[in-house]
């Protein structure tokens, strides 16, 4: 039996987040109603959430998996009881930016599809979500012998991969993963993967630990001003300089390091700079004449979805060993602050339902 109403963690302003009391989503035709076990805790949406930067009310939430509980008029490929994971943006795979396999700028892409009610925001901070009809391409079944948090983390593995798939690497060169949280240890295992070699950075001495067991070559704790990091980098590479550069904390010092160390022709590639007015200084010359590629990655890759899956559900990135943390419902705006200022012992952070089913 679906009740009339569930508990939601309601965006009510900057820094507020309040356990209500709302409808549950009524379905349309082509829908899907999924009540959820799991949702992980984006940086995207701490942004929003802290930096006031959408208008409120919204129920966040979007690296979600669950159970389908109730199917609209004409879906196929599904049943009621599947496991699934979400993914609220798909593109129409039609338009200009599409065509140029820029699906994040796609305007049906930017859409959200997955809600709990209010404006369309992921809604896995509640406890059902409404998937809409133009992402159900994106909805991935949940094998058996995986769990609900292994298909919550396919989105951000998709985004990971995407950001592998933009540079231009051959297997034996040297990327330097700069911040080895969940992002940069994901970044670090699918670059290995590739027969990458790489040197993985952070202060924290258990995140480099584990970051060795994802298949780091090296690991280094940079010094307060790097300035440990130019030798090291000249020794691991013969005096070549990296070859790219993933910048997984948003430090425009490491950017800015991280553009000198990088050999003529080489890629720096930004994944955390995701706040907007943000200005910084760089050398265009290096750009310009040193071909020093500075490049962006953002969001998914809608075609990359099977490759995520077999990586995630084969567990040749076995995600379960970066899930430290797990929050109740009513304890989300803990969930959030915890992921906005993490501990050394702390990596991903997800919401978990209490009467939820967390694996088969």
């Amino acid at each position: 039996m679906i009740p009339k109403t569930m508990q939601a963690v309601v965006y009510r302003g900057p820094r507020d987040l309040r356990v209500e009391t709302v409808p549950v989503p009524q379905i349309q035709a082509g829908e899907l109603l999924v009540k959820v076990a799991v949702c992980g805790v984006c940086p995207t949406d701490i942004k929003k959430i802290h930096y006031g930067t959408v208008p409120p009310p919204r129920v966040f939430g979007h690296e979600t998996a669950g159970t389908i509980v109730r199917m609209g008029r004409g879906v196929e490929g599904f049943e009621v009881g599947d496991r699934v994971a979400l993914h609220h943006h798909v593109p129409c795979c039609s338009c200009h930016f599409c065509r140029h396999h820029a699906f994040a700028q796609c305007e049906q892409y930017k859409r959200t599809g997955i809600t709990a009610g209010f404006e369309p925001a992921g809604g896995g901070y509640a406890e059902y979500v409404r998937v809409m009809p133009f992402v159900l391409p994106g909805v991935v079944k949940i094998p058996r012998g995986n769990s609900f948090e292994e298909g919550a983390m396919l989105e951000p593995v998709n985004t990971v991969l995407k950001g592998v798939e933009r540079l231009n690497l051959l297997p034996g060169d040297v990327v330097m993963v700069a911040g080895q949280g969940p992002i940069g240890l994901m970044f670090t295992r699918l670059l290995a993967l590739r027969g990458v070699h790489v040197l993985a950075t952070d202060l924290f001495d258990s995140r480099l630990s584990l970051s060795q067991s994802m298949g780091a070559r090296w690991v280094l704790k940079p010094e307060p001003d790097g300035g440990n990091l130019p030798s090291a980098v000249q020794r691991m590479t013969d005096g070549r300089g990296l070859d790219a550069a993933v910048i997984a904390v948003p430090l425009d010092t490491v950017v800015n390091q991280a553009q000198k160390l990088i050999r003529g022709g080489g890629q720096v590639l930004l994944f955390s700079h995701t706040k907007r007015g943000d200005a910084s200084l760089t050398d265009l010359a290096a750009v310009c004449v040193d071909e020093k590629d500075l490049i962006g990655s953002y969001s998914a890759d809608f075609l990359l979805q099977k490759k995520v899956a077999r990586l995630v559900f084969s567990r040749k990135l076995d995600v379960r060993a970066l899930i430290t943390h797990r929050f109740f419902l009513d304890q989300t705006a803990e969930a959030v602050d915890l992921a906005n200022r993490p501990s050394a012992d702390s990596l991903k952070v997800v919401v978990t339902q209490q009467a939820a089913e967390t694996s088969i």
